[in-house]
């Protein structure tokens, strides 16, 4: 816990308007998140809302749901035992419900089943050498669109997993 740290971004939301959140990171990784996120909003990429997990009492069902993009929560890996890149604050999950987690016929959240469709160019929907990923990947974050499967369209981690 002692080497999170609290990043607050600015970020253009949903509305087109400009809007704060706070995000939980490694104290590590902190400069390289506020650095992509401003990328991000000089390109004013759509960040529908950015708060602490905390805010949806560690659910990382709720948060994803409500589209929320954040960082630190700790848990484990989907579908797994082992702790997850965010347990550590190494791994950010961007407008997870137009960037679903896809692995064969589950979708998470099941409310971005629609958005498994990756050719839809939905308001913060990542796409393959977008800004977000070119954001990402200029600081060695991998982005888990890539992989193979399953596939998760919203996640970026320093380690790749």
């Amino acid at each position: 816990m002692e080497s999170l740290r609290a990043v607050d971004v600015s970020h253009i939301g949903y509305d087109g308007e400009v809007h704060t959140g706070r995000l939980i990171v490694a104290g590590e990784v902190a400069e390289d998140i506020v650095e992509i996120m401003s990328r991000l909003f000089e390109a004013r990429f759509p960040i529908e809302r950015i708060e602490p997990v905390d805010v949806y009492e560690g659910e990382d069902d709720l948060s994803m749901a409500a589209n929320n993009t954040s960082a630190f929560n700790c848990r484990p890996v989907t579908g797994g035992s082992s702790w997850s890149e965010h347990s550590y604050g190494s791994a950010i999950d961007l407008n997870p419900l137009v960037n679903p987690y896809v692995a064969g016929k589950t979708v998470l959240p099941p409310e971005g089943a629609v958005y498994a469709d990756r050719s839809l160019d939905a308001p913060g929907m990542i796409h393959d050498g977008d800004v977000v990923v070119e954001a990402f990947a200029a600081y060695g974050w991998i982005w888990g669109g890539t992989w193979s499967s399953p596939k998760d369209y919203q996640h970026f981690s320093t380690s790749g997993r």
